[in-house]
């Protein structure tokens, strides 16, 4: 035991001189056999995820005659480092390790997902963190400690506040690059840069491997349909390459909270020639569904809202008000609408994650006066003596 403490000592010295501490994490990845000749292949790979996630039955009310419907928990790769973001960290961080970099700078909405489990991940190897936030909020005294910014704080990130307007290709790149200059002149760290979602090459891998997880759970036999969100593109990408290459019989549909289906299709075919896929197209290979974007990105209604709390509280499962709430709900309309669009009716849904946007103050007025009657069952039993206050 005391040769073990001794060793272990010597490798938190070795790593604290390093200015790589984290560099002995990396192991070298081999993709799937089917994915082995794409264009872009990663070297290296880190375990942040808890992995494999379940698949469960997800007892979902008003689901139409004969339909089974089953949920990946993918909302269940980690604690605060969680999501379907944390299978592209494997691959992204990995990277950026592998480069030398002593900074990590990404960008996306206010409450990103992406952005608070990058923050996570950084700090946990050791690397400097600076996020460009899209926000309505220009002064930063103005800014809370809520939902995902409670962790990006938590995380001592660098948070820059930009117009919400402001597009990845046209404005926040440029905005990165320049920050990495900046970086690299005061500190002299080396940034990796993470576009947003973490929807590039390197990222593209965590759900190419998330399909030979599924593959090794059944879902090719189990399955006729797999449905997700589609925001940044980058977990639809991963699945439906993944899908074509196998030979997959899945029909992939992919519900659009942001943007259109010939925004996805222009990003996702860009990718397939990246990787070197040019005998298919993305229109032959994913449904994109439209229609369900409601208010825009990131704003709810009220029913969505009623939507996400009923879920919980009728099937246990917590959806998040950006992503899966949306795409529940057009799931749902789908099959009673639109049966015929989908393949089969065994159908699996994927859970990206997100519950961290749920804390952000939006539910309060839904919980405590929408749905008083479900939701708000605090009950005053302060007087030992008195009779229990239910029902």
């Amino acid at each position: 035991m005391r040769v073990g403490r001794e060793a272990g000592r010597l490798l938190l010295r070795a790593m604290s001189s390093s200015p790589f501490p984290h560099s002995e994490a990396l192991a070298p990845y081999t993709p799937p056999p089917w994915a082995a000749k794409l264009h872009g292949v990663p070297k290296y790979r880190l375990q942040l995820g808890q992995l494999n996630t379940p698949i469960q039955r997800w007892r979902l009310n008003d689901l139409p005659a004969g339909v089974e419907l089953f949920i990946k928990r993918d909302d269940m790769t980690g604690s605060t480092l969680s999501g379907n973001k944390v299978r592209k960290l494997e691959f992204l961080m990995a990277d950026a390790i592998d480069r030398g970099c002593g900074a990590v700078i990404t960008c996306g909405g206010v409450q990103s997902n992406h952005c608070r489990a990058t923050a996570v991940a950084a700090r946990q190897l050791g690397l400097d963190i600076h996020l460009m936030l899209r926000s309505d909020v220009q002064n930063p005294s103005e800014v809370g400690c809520e939902g995902n910014l409670l962790q990006d704080r938590l995380m001592g990130a660098n948070v820059y506040l930009v117009q919400r307007t402001e597009w990845y290709e046209e404005k926040l790149l440029p905005r990165m690059k320049r920050l990495a200059q900046r970086i690299k002149e005061t500190s002299g760290k080396d940034s990796y840069l993470i576009p947003v979602g973490g929807s590039n090459l390197a990222g593209l891998f965590g759900y190419i491997t998330a399909f030979q997880e599924l593959m090794e759970q059944g879902v090719l036999e189990r399955f006729d349909d797999l449905v997700l969100t589609v925001g940044s593109g980058g977990t639809t990408c991963g699945l439906c390459v993944a899908n074509y290459l196998t030979g997959s019989k899945i029909k992939i549909h992919a519900v659009a909270i942001c943007d259109d289906a010939a925004y996805f299709h222009r990003h996702i075919n860009a990718t397939l020639q990246e990787i070197g896929l040019t005998d298919v197209r993305s229109e032959d290979i994913v449904d994109i569904i439209e229609g369900y974007r409601g208010r825009g990105y990131a704003l709810s209604t009220k029913k969505e809202l009623e939507f996400v709390a009923n879920i919980a509280q009728t099937t246990g499962i917590i959806l998040d008000p950006v992503y899966t709430g949306k795409a529940t709900m057009g799931l749902l309309n789908e099959l009673r609408t639109n049966q015929s669009r989908f393949h089969g009716n065994r159908i699996l849904f994927l859970h990206t994650g997100g519950i961290f946007g749920l804390y952000d103050g939006r539910m309060t007025s839904i919980l405590k006066d929408g749905m008083r009657h479900v939701t708000d069952r605090v009950h005053d039993w302060w007087n030992p003596d008195d009779d229990p206050p239910f029902p």
